[in-house]
């Protein structure tokens, strides 16, 4: 789905940078160097992780070598960046990669880092600023914004795969809960329904499978940013059999 519409969509969307959250890329679990180049090589310029990161032990050379981001708020001496600052249209960008505190694994206070983070970021000058805040409870995210939103550019939600219809720009930050997946989209979240339906009904465990065959969807949110601040954001689905739609804008509050 990425190698298929981001091309099409960076023209057509005239989008000067591409962010993609790379969590579930290879089989479901993690990210592998072959599926690292293809991604990037379709059109994908920078990537986000979270608590899939480390599935594949491979990423820890990939963290250097290549445009990948691990969350931020892993403890010091962690392999790989969890900031990362590009050209973007001539301007600097900074991508920033945050995972949040309930359900996910052991990393410091996501909100006294993120902290931190803009206050280095605002120091040397840089005004255009996205998070991706992986992130299991809503709350989180919301409280991310109503801490940042006078001091960031974006917040994009992601982790859950499900996509939230709450876009908005407040103060000149785009926010929604979270993006959805890219992926299989006739199932439970990207994976085989067998599995997960045996898991809810005895308790047992099983490991996850991504389908050999499914409807596939790719879910994207575009924002336009002006000396630091949003502009205009709006949600883009394409679908496997080949339609491309824009679902809804952000809604600007006063």
């Amino acid at each position: 789905m990425v190698r298929r519409f981001v091309p099409e969509l960076r023209e057509s969307e005239r989008l000067d940078f591409v962010v993609a959250n790379y969590e579930n890329a290879s089989h479901g679990f993690g990210l592998t160097e072959k599926n690292a180049k293809e991604l990037l090589g379709a059109g994908v310029d920078a990537m986000t992780g979270g608590n899939h990161t480390w599935d594949k032990k491979e990423i820890r050379g990939l963290l250097e070598s290549l445009p990948l981001l691990r969350p931020v708020n892993y403890p010091e001496g962690v392999p790989g960046r969890g900031v990362r600052i590009f050209d973007a249209a001539g301007e600097r960008l900074a991508v920033v990669n945050l995972m949040g505190h309930y359900g996910m694994p052991m990393v410091d206070n996501p909100f006294l880092a993120i902290n931190r983070v803009v206050d280095t970021l605002e120091a040397e000058g840089v005004r255009n600023i996205l998070i991706d805040m992986h992130a299991e409870a809503t709350s989180e995210k919301r409280a991310l914004l109503m801490m940042l939103r006078d001091r960031v550019s974006a917040i994009f939600g992601t982790h859950t795969h499900v996509g939230t219809d709450d876009l908005v720009i407040d103060r000149g930050c785009a926010y929604v809960t979270d993006t959805g997946l890219t992926g299989c989209r006739d199932n439970v979240i990207g994976m085989d329904a067998k599995v997960p339906i045996e898991r809810f009904l005895t308790g047992l465990p099983g490991r996850f499978e991504v389908p050999d065959k499914c409807r596939a969807v790719l879910q994207m949110v575009v924002v336009e940013i002006r000396e630091g601040r949003a502009v205009e954001a709006y949600k883009i689905r394409a679908y496997d059999e080949g339609t491309v739609e824009r679902i809804f804008e952000a809604r600007v509050e006063p």
